[in-house]
């Protein structure tokens, strides 16, 4: 008898699992329907996004975002008269940062490149969830803002883990939170996603107000106008070399480097030449 309870109670867990999974699948099935439906998501190769930036009072910037399958991205905004640039051409994630005084194209961290190779989505990461080596399970309904929102945790390949809000009535996303790594510090973050509209058939969010916890400050983007399949040039996301300036920097830093390996002659020397060796200088 006790066998055959335990049984029974393994085959009710067993289809639990797998109500679970189809309830999951369901969810992620109607949110793909309310985006437009699979067949005009994926017909999507690029997606230029442009908008402005807003941190903190009074600071206000430009935004221009490019998206490419499979995984490419770029967000360019402009600042005071300095354009910052973040990127991630499928493999390699760069950045300029000229308010940090650094006018070239650098490497980002592995943090960083990590963060922004699971921003790069074009499809988002519950498309071909399984295939993707991502998992979704529903964890109930919550409200936010006073709406009944399905609340679902996102465990990405990486390991990046997310709860996403899916509006229990219109099926679109609402709300992302989840923990990044920025400078060595894991922090929490919220995304508050809106302002729906349809471009080409396909559902997007006008707008995205994100948020780190403990802080204040509030960044929102606002999209002006979004494109479905612009034309976008072949080297669009990799990253530029680094400008002749910074270039011949580095040679002289070289030539400098290859000239302080030689012995050079002793002032105090009498059998020194008189001559005396001049490094050369760089401009700032």
């Amino acid at each position: 008898m006790l066998r055959r309870i335990l049984v029974v109670l393994g085959l009710l867990t067993a289809f639990a699992s797998v109500a679970s999974a189809q309830t999951v699948d369901d969810i992620i099935a109607k949110c793909n329907t309310a985006r437009g439906g699979l067949d005009k998501i994926k017909a999507i190769n690029t997606i230029r996004l442009t908008g402005k930036m807003t941190v903190g009072p009074g600071f206000e910037a430009p935004v221009v975002m490019l998206e490419k399958r499979p995984n490419q991205s770029k967000m360019s905004f402009t600042l005071q008269g300095m354009t910052g640039i973040q990127a991630y051409d499928g493999k390699v994630g760069w950045a300029v940062m000229p308010f940090m005084g650094k006018k070239d194209p650098e490497q980002m961290s592995a943090d960083d490149v990590k963060e922004i190779a699971d921003q790069s989505d074009i499809d988002g990461p519950m498309i071909d969830y399984k295939a993707k080596g991502n998992t979704v399970e529903l964890l109930g309904k919550e409200q936010i803002e006073g709406t009944d929102a399905y609340k679902m945790k996102l465990t990405l390949k990486s390991g990046t883990v997310r709860t996403v809000y899916i509006d229990a009535d219109s099926y679109l996303e609402i709300k992302t939170t989840g923990k990044r790594t920025v400078r060595g510090t894991e922090t929490e973050f919220e995304s508050t996603i809106g302002d729906y509209k349809a471009v080409d058939g396909v559902m997007f969010p006008f707008s995205i107000e994100n948020s780190v916890t403990g802080h204040p400050e509030k960044q929102k983007i606002t999209f002006e106008k979004i494109e479905v399949n612009p034309k976008l040039a072949a080297d669009e996301f990799t990253m530029p070399a680094k400008t002749d300036s910074s270039a011949a920097a580095g040679a002289t830093t070289a030539s400098d480097a290859k000239a302080g390996d030689k012995p050079q002659p002793d002032a105090a020397d009498p059998k020194s030449t008189s001559k005396t060796s001049t490094k050369k200088t760089t401009k700032p």
